[in-house]
C-alpha cells in the first residue's frame, strides 16, 4: 500500500490524516453506525456550511443508522443511492482529501473501504458580486468578477448560454493547490493555443499561486522582453465575453477579482464597454481621444524638453519669451525639472492607491494644489512646466490599461528629448515600434489587425462598426491569424 492510500481500518485512516494535517484545530470529524458498520464525516471548520453538512449528510447518515437487512454495501448506497449533492468526487489517497477538505468539501468515510466520497458542500465567507472598481462604463453591467473562482463561472456562463462555451479546471501551487479556470469557445480558438496555455500553466511550479500575477509570466511570452503585454486583465464579467466572442482565450484564478485574456492585442486598450452603447460616430470620436491622450502621457513631458532645450525655434518669439523668463527663475536643468516632476507625480500616484479613499483625496489635494503651488512660487520649478506635467498626468488616466508601460516610457521619452532633442526622440520610437512589432505571441501580431493589415478588423481601429455590420462578419482569433499567413 503507498504511504498515503486509505487504509481498510477507519481508525487507522483517521489517525493518518490527523497526522498528515499536523493535528490542526480546524478539523472536524463526526463518527457514525450505518447497518452496523462505522462511518466518520470530515470536514475543516469554516470552510463548509454546518447547516448543510447537519441536514444534507448526518441526518440521512443517522435515518439510515435505524433501517434494518439491506444487503448492498454501505459505501455503494451512499455513493449511488443517495443524493447528498449534485459536487461528488471519489477520492483514493490521504492528500486528496485534504486538497478537497480545504476546497469546502465534506468526507464520508467507511470502514473495510480504501476510498471516500466527497460532497461539495461550500460555506466560506465569500465576497458578493460588485459594482467594478477599475473599469467605470455608464451604460454597462455593474457587476464584476469576485475572488471566487466558481462564482466568477457563472458571471460568464450566464451570459454565454452556448454549449461550445468549455470551462476546463486545473490547479497550480503546490502548496496553495489554486484553482485555474481556462473559458473558451472551442469554435473559435485555434487548438494549438488552448494545448500551449495548458502546458504553460501545469507547468508552474510555484509553491502558491495567489493572484493573477502568478501565473502571467508563464502564458505572456514577451513579459520580459518588451514594456507591454499581450495578455491583458479586465474585472468585467461582459468584457471577458467579449473577449471570448473574438476568439481569446480567458484564465480564471481562484483568490483573484480579475481574469486574464490571451492573447490581448494593442489596439484593445482603447476600448471600452461603453462603445459598444453609443453611436459610432460618437465611439469613433472618443478613440481617437484615448490614441491621442496616450501619445501625450508617453511623449508630451519629453517633446516639450526636446524643443525647448534643443529646437527653441519652434516656437513663436512670444511664448519663447515668456518660457525662457520662467525658466530662468529656476535653479534646476529643464530636464532635472521634469524627471523630478515626474517621479513626485508617481509618488503621488502610488500614495493614493495604496491609501484608504478617504485619505486618497487628501493626497491629491496636497500634492497637486498645496506643494505644486508651493513649488512655483519658490521658483522650484516654473509654471509652464507644471502646465505640462498636469495635462501629461490626466492624460495617463484615459488609458489605465497602459499606465504602467506609459510611465516607463514617459521616463525614458524626457531623458532622450533632454540629451538628443528630436533625434533622441525619433530613436527611441523607432526602437519601441521595432520591438512593439516583434510581439508575437501565439502566432498573433500584438498590433493586429493593423500589422499585417486585416481590413475587416482595421475599422475597429479606426472607427467601430455597427452592429448590423457585426452580423454579416466577424472577427476573431483564427480570421487573424490566416490574414496574416495570407
Amino acid at each position: 500500500m503507498a504511504k498515503n492510500d486509505l487504509s481498510l481500518s477507519l481508525e487507522k485512516t483517521l489517525a493518518d490524516l490527523t497526522e498528515l494535517m499536523s493535528d490542526t484545530a480546524e478539523l472536524n470529524v463526526v463518527r457514525g453506525v450505518v447497518f452496523d458498520t462505522p462511518v466518520a464525516v470530515v470536514s475543516a471548520e469554516g470552510m463548509v456550511s454546518a447547516q448543510q453538512v447537519g441536514e444534507l449528510v448526518l441526518r440521512p447518515l443517522s435515518e439510515l443508522g435505524l433501517g434494518h437487512g439491506e444487503n448492498e454495501k454501505v459505501f455503494d448506497l451512499i455513493t449511488d443511492k443517495l443524493f447528498f449533492t449534485a459536487d461528488r468526487k471519489l477520492v483514493y489517497c490521504l492528500e486528496d482529501i485534504c486538497t478537497f477538505l480545504f476546497s469546502g468539501f465534506a468526507v464520508i468515510l467507511v470502514r473495510g473501504e480504501c476510498r471516500a466520497c466527497a460532497l461539495g458542500l461550500q460555506g466560506f465567507e465569500m465576497r458578493s458580486v460588485g459594482a467594478p472598481e477599475a473599469e467605470q462604463t455608464v451604460h454597462c453591467a455593474q457587476d464584476s468578477f469576485t475572488e471566487t473562482v466558481r462564482v466568477n463561472m457563472s458571471l460568464i456562463r450566464r451570459r454565454l448560454k452556448s454549449p461550445k462555451l468549455v470551462i476546463d479546471m486545473l490547479s497550480a501551487g503546490r502548496l496553495s493547490k489554486t484553482d485555474i479556470c481556462i473559458v473558451y469557445l472551442k469554435d473559435r480558438v485555434p487548438e494549438d493555443i488552448i494545448r500551449r496555455i495548458k502546458e504553460d500553466l501545469n507547468s508552474i511550479k510555484l509553491d502558491a499561486v495567489l493572484t493573477s500575477g502568478y501565473a502571467e509570466p508563464f502564458v505572456d511570452e514577451s513579459f520580459s522582453g518588451s514594456v507591454f503585454s499581450s495578455v491583458s486583465t479586465t474585472q468585467r464579467p461582459d468584457l471577458a465575453c467579449t473577449r471570448l466572442v473574438q476568439g481569446r482565450v480567458c484564465v480564471l484564478i481562484d483568490g483573484t477579482p480579475f481574469a486574464l485574456v490571451v492573447p490581448s492585442l494593442f489596439a484593445e486598450s482603447f476600448q471600452t464597454m461603453d462603445d459598444f452603447s453609443q453611436k459610432p460616430y460618437y465611439t469613433a470620436f472618443m478613440r481617437w481621444i484615448r490614441y491621442i491622450s496616450f501619445f501625450l502621457s508617453v511623449g508630451f513631458p519629453g517633446l516639450y524638453v526636446a524643443l525647448a532645450d534643443h529646437h527653441p525655434e519652434v516656437f513663436s518669439l512670444k511664448l519663447l519669451l515668456n518660457l525662457s523668463v520662467a525658466e530662468e527663475a529656476t535653479p534646476y536643468p529643464l530636464m532635472a525639472e521634469v524627471v523630478m516632476l515626474m517621479v513626485f507625480f508617481e509618488i503621488m500616484r502610488e500614495a493614493g492607491l495604496r491609501l484608504p479613499k478617504a485619505a486618497g483625496s487628501a493626497v491629491s489635494i496636497v500634492g497637486g494644489l498645496i506643494i505644486g503651488d508651493a513649488a512655483v512660487k519658490s521658483g522650484i520649478v516654473s509654471a509652464p512646466l507644471l502646465i505640462v506635467v498636469g495635462i501629461t498626468a490626466t492624460a495617463s488616466f484615459v488609458t489605465p490599461q497602459l499606465e504602467q508601460p506609459a510611465a516607463v516610457l514617459r521616463l525614458i521619452f524626457i531623458l532622450a528629448g533632454g540629451l538628443a532633442g528630436l533625434f533622441g526622440l525619433a530613436v527611441c520610437f523607432t526602437v519601441l515600434v521595432a520591438n512593439v512589432c516583434a510581439m508575437n505571441d501565439f502566432s498573433v501580431s500584438f498590433l493586429s489587425p493593423a500589422a499585417p493589415l486585416y481590413p475587416s478588423g482595421i475599422k475597429d481601429i479606426i472607427y467601430m462598426k455597427s452592429f448590423r455590420e457585426y452580423e454579416k462578419s466577424r472577427s476573431t482569433l483564427s480570421d487573424i491569424r490566416e490574414a496574416a499567413d495570407e
